[in-house]
């Protein structure tokens, strides 16, 4: 198992990965703020990015980008805001150099533009809207210039000068990116690229591989763990940010509340109490009033949380307006009538309670009224001083926080859910799918020993060192198939050692056979021979490809010796005849078949499970039926003789025509082969007849190794 294994060559390509991130923030920030500080025009905050995101990888160039934006928020508080921009930035990298050859001129091209005319985009409109874009687009000549003499509005030339120079910057940081990747040795980025992995890495065609591989499950684990990667982080990111704006919402009414507080605690201050009831009868002609009034529109303009300020006594049935400070002072003071709002308040103001800020109003003027008894020298309530705070206004600023928490939160989002995907792909889906896939090969391509060993080197080749159950896992499948192609090289040994005893006893019994014919030398050797020829031929035409089938074309050619089987009964009186056998004769001699088929039953019900000697019982019993019928012992003609018998049919006949009998002298093989292309249709089956003479040059190494005076 070690020798498959590199061990340690993840952990120290992770690490590298991490100080490769660390590195490039680092040239990020430290560029950014030299920009910043010399007020210079070019940002130059992605090189690091760009090039890590091109050298390690994904998540490595996320992790860059987002630290980056993250840190610059330091000297340059807008930059908060810009770290998902870079962080999709990275992930447009690596997409792009994964399917693309960044070193070709045009792709390099397009790259830059494609990232330049995105980040131009985005920033010009985010600057724009969300931060302090169009006062700086104000101050700017270049601005101004160009809007000026183009004709167009502020904005548009705000945009086009920003997305030009978007465009000058993520030049230079590909530049810098692609002069990296020329100059960094190969096994350096080789290892940064195995720290992605816990197995052998992978490549996008690999991948590609796997998923195609995977397409016929109804579920994929890879998708089940990205949305329930997603659903959290986006359940997080939402959970987060309702606590931070509630949070900060009710933060800033408290704020904004204990502001009104002490605007009316300051307003207790400058107004008389004892003077209260003539400024309800008298009004402006009152002494003091329009002094007072003036003080509190004084302290009402000193807060910015105050929309309206005014004093009212609360009497039943309806309130006195005393000073009203957000309309004319003739209109004060003036009888009020309670509204729906205030009615449940009426017995606790007018038993001169303190009661909590009432909130009232539709969506388009939501106020909070908080109300401050004033008292006079006994202790008793005079009047009330209310201040309205608009939360209306309060919305207003919630709704530019919440978008630009948004996209705060939104770059850590990515990296989070980029991190996640990693570990869950890189510990598990990969992993997992890898050892899926080869051990669905080794099931499913056959147990060939070749292919098995083969089956094994692949499973051990994916390497997974992931350190936990999944490799566990791992290791217990690689001893497992490892074991079992070992079991079935040794069944195969056992095997060949059987069936070499079992060819050895046919071979035994065909010479026990043959020795007692005079005349047929080698005539088991030769038919096995022309055998083997004629059933590859058909083999390799396609010829009755459902039945020819590797156990087939073995068994044939194993038991062909124990085709002439039944001549064991026949005796030597006949069987070694010199002249013509009389009627009698043959049809003795005709029961060699029926006896050698009777012989190969009895061995088949002995010898359980051997299916080969079936091919032996059909050869033994058939080889001399013709395929027009006229042949012997059951007449059988066409396909409904066995494909083995009409195989031994050509090959015994051949043999015969071509050996030297007691009765004859052996024909030469031209009258030998017109006596068979005759017999193609009638006797022989025709394939077998046309492969055979296809292959007359292996035919003819036989007769000559058997024949030497062919």
């Amino acid at each position: 198992m070690a020798d498959f294994r590199t061990s340690g060559t993840t952990k120290g390509g992770a690490q590298l990965r991490i100080w490769l991130a660390l590195f490039g923030t680092l040239i990020n920030v430290l560029l950014s703020f030299l920009m910043n500080r010399f007020g210079l025009y070019f940002f130059l905050d992605t090189i690091g990015t760009i090039a890590v995101s091109a050298i390690g990888g994904l998540f490595p160039g996320i992790l860059t980008a987002v630290l980056t934006n993250a840190i610059c928020g330091i000297f340059n508080p807008d930059a908060v805001y810009f770290g998902f921009m870079n962080a999709l930035v990275a992930i447009f990298t690596v997409w792009f150099i994964r399917r693309f050859s960044i070193k070709k001129i045009l792709n390099f091209m397009i790259y830059i533009l494609a990232i330049g005319l995105f980040c131009g985009c985005v920033s010009a409109v985010m600057n724009w809207y969300l931060l302090d874009g169009a006062r700086i687009a104000m101050k700017s000549e270049t601005t101004q210039l160009l809007a000026t003499s183009v004709g167009i509005h502020l904005f548009w030339a705000y945009f086009i000068y920003i997305l030009i120079l978007n465009i000058l910057d993520k030049g230079i940081s590909a530049i810098v990116a692609l002069v990296l990747l020329t100059v960094i040795p190969k096994d350096k980025l080789d290892a940064i690229e195995r720290g992605n992995w816990k197995q052998k890495p992978l490549t996008m065609e690999e991948i590609a591989e796997l998923k195609k591989w995977g397409d016929k499950n109804k579920h994929h684990m890879r998708g089940r763990a990205t949305a329930t990667i997603i659903g959290t982080s986006l359940l997080l990111v939402v959970v987060t940010g309702w606590i931070g704006f509630s949070l900060y919402y009710n933060n800033l009414k408290q704020e904004k509340t204990i502001d009104a507080v002490n605007v009316l605690r300051l307003s207790e201050s400058v107004i008389d109490p004892a003077g209260i009831n003539d400024y309800i009868s008298m009004g402006e002609s009152a002494e003091g009033f329009t002094e007072t009034q003036d003080m509190l529109r004084i302290i009402q303009d000193t807060s910015q949380a105050v929309e309206s300020l005014y004093f009212i006594k609360f009497e039943k049935g309806s309130g006195r307006l005393i000073f009203d400070l957000g309309y004319d002072p003739a209109l004060a003071p003036q009888k009020v009538e309670y509204d729906e709002n205030i009615l449940p308040y009426v017995p606790q103001l007018l038993a001169g309670e303190n009661i909590n800020p009432i909130e009232h109003g539709s969506i388009g003027g939501w106020m909070r009224s908080i109300f401050y008894p004033i008292k006079d020298s006994g202790g008793r309530v005079a009047c009330y001083a209310v201040a309205d705070v608009s939360i209306t206004n309060m919305q207003d600023y919630m709704k530019s926080f919440m978008i630009k928490s948004f996209f705060i939160l939104l770059g850590f989002f990515i990296l989070v859910l980029a991190h996640n995907l990693w570990v869950t792909n890189v510990t598990m889906v990969y992993p997992i799918k890898s050892m899926a896939k080869c051990v669905d090969d080794f099931s499913n391509l056959g147990y060939e020993q070749e292919q098995l060993d083969k089956n094994v080197r692949n499973i051990r080749a994916v390497a997974i060192e992931t350190q936990d159950e999944v490799e566990l896992l791992y290791n217990s499948i690689c001893t497992m198939t490892l074991n079992l192609a070992e079991q079935m090289r040794d069944l195969r040994r056992l095997s060949d050692t059987t069936a070499k005893m079992q060819d050895g006893l046919i071979i035994t019994m065909a010479d026990m056979v043959e020795n007692r014919d005079s005349d047929t030398g080698a005539h088991i050797q030769k038919t096995a021979s022309y055998v083997k020829i004629i059933v590859d031929g058909l083999k390799k035409k396609g010829y009755y490809a459902e039945k020819i089938t590797p156990k087939f074309i073995s068994d044939v050619v194993r038991s062909a010796p124990l085709h002439d089987i039944g001549k064991i009964n026949i005796s030597d009186a006949v069987l070694n005849k010199p002249g013509k056998l009389t009627d009698e004769e043959y049809e003795i001699i005709k029961t060699h078949t029926t006896s050698g088929k009777r012989i190969m039953e009895d061995a088949i019900s002995t010898v359980k499970g051997e299916n080969y000697l079936k091919e032996a019982r059909n050869m033994a019993a058939y080889h001399h039926e013709r395929w027009d019928g006229k042949g012997y012992p059951e007449g059988l003609h066409g396909e409904v003789i066995p494909l083995s018998a009409r195989i031994m049919a050509v090959a015994d006949v051949f043999d015969a025509l071509t050996s030297p009998r007691v009765y004859k002298p052996a024909f030469p093989l031209e009258k030998a082969l017109d006596i068979i292309k005759e017999g193609s249709g009638t006797q022989f089956d025709p394939k077998c007849v046309e492969v055979f003479l296809d292959n007359l040059p292996e035919v003819k190494v036989i007769l000559k190794k058997y024949n030497r005076d062919a």
